[in-house]
């Protein structure tokens, strides 16, 4: 049995490893900074949680693990690089955890998260009790991590870092190619090799299956070295491709009728990359289509958290501006009354690099109100939100999220939805919202 020390066991990719790891058996501890993160439940899981980093949470014979945003200034990372402990990317763990099964490797600048778990939860309604591994939470489990009976593991690959290349992949999917994380991928040629790469390392008897309404995607899949198989809006249903049409889903002699469950066009398209990936697994389209029928949503997607005064508050992890636009369309789509939207943007090298395109982004709602960017891992930068709101038509800018959150909540109106967008910590300010109205 091995020992797991996990830096960072809070963030949403390192306890959802943990989880796995811990469930096949191993010895799983960790530390984080913040007791308000994902720890909940860790320790009734046979977790260890430490709260702080400090060279002494480190057993000396612990692989340590760590993700991208850990530093080499950390305490602990410093004492086990000393001591020369084996240290290992989230990315590998996870990769240890799947061992033996067959591996699906989700990929794509938008959408992974939500076809990770549609093709996980189908995949578990029709009897095949996946593994799998998410970066939100599938409702209803209050996780995105299970470790199952069945041969396949489903997981959410970030391409953030280039760590999914560290995967025994059977199947690949590619939602979209659209430049993001320009920190390390300075052009739109860069971001696209490294999904090349990735198609690339797919077991050779593998399958790639790719949105071919997306261009980068397409070329991908050109000159992918594996079977391949496209779905979209303008796939013709030849061959193994996917059509998607309104509510339904055809293929070469087959038609399935499904509308999913969850707001939005593009989780149709989502639904057609698991039904490709399940129809691999030997799974029907129309067995997968109707277990597809209840599929109940990942968290922090287009998640509605509560209506209080005739007011629907909807919190979303959209950090790019595409999916800025595609969640206030959503929005726009099934509201009565207006779209309000309170967004925090994410990273500094983020916030610059795309000011202009958040700002047309956020300028599709009613109102927008832009509070102060969460860095995360990144240092200031030398300038504020305000870059994005100065571009705006009518955004306001207000550093303070929760001045932010009641602000905005103070002009709600009944028949109004009410979203809190960004990947950081605007998630927090629900309470604040729901409190204020």
């Amino acid at each position: 049995m091995t020992t797991y020390h996990f830096i960072g066991l809070g963030g949403s990719g390192q306890n959802v490893v943990a989880r796995l790891l811990a469930a096949r058996g191993e010895t799983v501890q960790g530390s984080d900074n913040d007791p308000a993160s994902h720890l909940h439940g860790l320790a009734d899981e046979g977790i260890t949680v430490h709260i702080g980093h400090a060279a002494e949470n480190v057993p000396d014979d612990a692989v340590v693990v760590i993700s991208t945003a850990i530093s080499e200034a950390n305490p602990e990372l410093a004492i086990a690089r000393k001591r020369g402990q084996r240290v290992i990317h989230r990315s590998e763990a996870l990769a240890l955890a799947a061992q033996g099964m067959e591996f699906v490797s989700v990929a794509g600048s938008h959408g992974k998260t939500s076809t990770t778990g549609m093709i996980a939860y189908g995949l578990a309604t029709v009897g095949l009790d996946p593994s799998y591994a998410i970066g939100g939470e599938l409702s209803g489990t209050g996780t995105g991590a299970h470790l199952g009976k069945g041969n396949v593991f489903v997981a959410e690959a970030d391409e953030s870092d280039g760590s999914f290349l560290n995967y025994d992949t059977r199947i690949g999917v590619i939602t979209n190619i659209e430049r993001d994380h320009p920190q390390k991928y300075k052009t739109d040629e860069q971001f696209e090799e490294i999904f090349h790469e990735f198609a690339a390392q797919i077991r050779p008897e593998g399958l790639l299956v790719v949105c071919g309404d997306d261009e980068g995607a397409r070329r991908v899949a050109q000159k992918a070295p594996v079977r391949t198989v496209q779905y979209g809006r303008t796939v013709a249903p030849e061959g193994l491709n996917i059509h998607v049409g309104e509510g339904e889903f055809s293929g070469d002699g087959w038609t399935v009728a499904l509308r999913p469950t969850t707001p939005g066009s593009h989780h149709e398209l989502n639904s057609a990359a698991a039904i490709a990936v399940a129809r691999e697994l030997g799974v029907a389209p129309a067995e997968m289509a109707a277990a597809l029928a209840s599929y109940p949503g990942t968290g922090r997607r287009f998640e509605v958290r509560g209506v209080k005064s005739g007011v629907t508050v909807v919190d979303d992890y959209g950090h790019h501006p595409t999916e800025v636009a595609a969640t206030i369309a959503t929005a726009r789509e099934i509201a009565e009354g207006r779209v309000l939207v309170l967004f925090q943007p994410a990273l500094f090298t983020r916030t610059i690099e795309f000011a202009a395109e958040f700002a047309a982004a956020l300028d599709t709602a009613d109102e927008a109100i832009v509070c102060d960017i969460y860095g995360s891992r990144e240092a200031p930068m030398g300038f504020t939100s305000e870059i994005i709101t100065e571009k705006m038509a009518a955004g306001e800018y207000i550093p303070d999220r929760f001045d932010a959150a009641r602000e905005l909540a103070s002009r709600a109106r009944p028949g109004d939805y009410l979203i809190t967008l960004g990947s950081g910590s605007v998630t927090e300010m629900v309470p604040v919202v729901l409190d204020t109205l």
